[in-house]
């Protein structure tokens, strides 16, 4: 059953993108109306912006780096004014990612992967409360790299395990208030990153994913919609993996 998101208002950040934008034109697909964090003004954001006019509602892209809190706090408040002053949906989707072999890696790489792929999570979901109010859901993206670690990538795995955390903890605290919070942990799946990925390297992550391929955006996408919808109402506190079984 495809979700019916009709009237519900969404805020999804990192959208115009792999997962995210997925996740976006998926919600706005289904009925909702949207308002998308993006870091830069590019084509992906312009292409976007036109994908979501031919869905009929009010869309709305908002230029925001959620490393730095106090655009997210613009971004906040630029969806509290453009849906009305409420929120059903947050989906914390942005993150970054780099490869450094852990004696090497230095301050500013470990704080800025924490920083965007964490904290941020904590402060748009933080932010997004008085919107909620006494109903919602939020969906975190996290990564299978916070299940089972990767080398060269401790700063991402501790990012990504944090947000198991956060979610579990938030949907024990912000359950009790009507807002579920869940995780989607996507494994290795087809975006600009995986397009680059060296020969050797996909055949390998092929090779030991049961269904013998990547997985598609748009497939994590529709496990993000479940959740935002009331198909899920009772499911909190949960890390759903997308992964093809690896």
């Amino acid at each position: 059953m495809f979700p019916d998101l009709a009237g519900k208002r969404a805020l999804v950040t990192g959208g115009t993108r792999g997962i995210g934008r997925a996740v976006v034109l998926g919600l706005a697909q289904a009925g909702a109306t949207v308002v998308v964090g993006h870091q830069r003004q590019t084509e992906d954001a312009e292409s976007l912006r036109r994908e979501l006019k031919d869905t009929g509602n009010d869309h709305l892209l908002v230029q925001a780096d959620v490393a730095d809190p106090a655009q997210i706090t613009e971004l906040l408040s630029a969806a509290g004014t453009h849906l009305g002053g409420s929120l059903d949906i947050v989906v914390n989707s942005v993150g970054t990612i780099s490869h450094i072999p852990y004696a090497d890696l230095p301050l500013d790489a470990w704080t800025q992967v924490l920083t965007t792929n964490l904290t941020a999570t904590h402060l748009v979901t933080q932010g997004a409360l008085p919107l909620l109010g006494d109903s919602g859901t939020v969906v975190n993206i996290g990564s299978g790299a916070g299940l089972v670690g990767v080398p060269l990538r401790a700063h991402y795995t501790a990012a990504k395990t944090g947000l198991i955390g956060l979610t579990r903890s938030l949907s024990k605290e912000l359950g009790s208030k009507g807002i579920r919070v869940n995780l989607v942990s996507p494994g290795v799946i087809e975006t600009d990153q995986a397009a680059g990925m060296p020969p050797a390297a996909r055949a390998a992550y092929t090779n030991r994913i049961p269904l013998g391929r990547l997985g598609e955006a748009n497939e994590v996408a529709a496990v993000v919609l479940f959740l935002a919808s009331d198909v899920s109402s009772y499911v909190n506190g949960a890390t759903f993996t997308v992964d093809g079984g690896i």
